[in-house]
């Protein structure tokens, strides 16, 4: 049997709409705990701190919000230079659109 063929970017929105149903995370959570945990190391002081796994959770859901929404912002630059296909300046744009949070990385 011959595998179907879809057209260019089928696939790529049915994917789209498969993770914008969805309400799981999307990052893998042992490697975000290990980078919260370095970073944590890094600025603090205390060497050993303990987290709860709700607080990691939490990190983690408002991380991926962020995110989405700086995608979605870079997206809406992209769109309106009539592009599809998002670049660096986008993203560079959105940022500096958005101002607070976005300064800091």
């Amino acid at each position: 049997r011959k595998k179907r063929r879809y057209k260019s970017g089928t696939l790529a929105l049915k994917e789209i709409r498969r993770y914008q149903r969805s309400t799981d995370l999307l990052l893998r959570k042992l490697p975000f705990a290990r980078i919260v945990r370095e970073v944590a190391m890094e600025i603090s002081e205390i060497e050993h701190l303990r987290w709860q796994s709700q607080a990691i959770q939490a990190l983690q859901k408002a991380t991926e919000a962020f995110l989405v929404h700086l995608l979605e912002d870079t997206n809406f630059c992209a769109i309106h230079a009539k592009r599809i296909t998002i670049q660096q300046k986008d993203m560079q744009l959105a940022r500096r659109i958005r101002g607070g949070w976005s300064d800091l990385t």
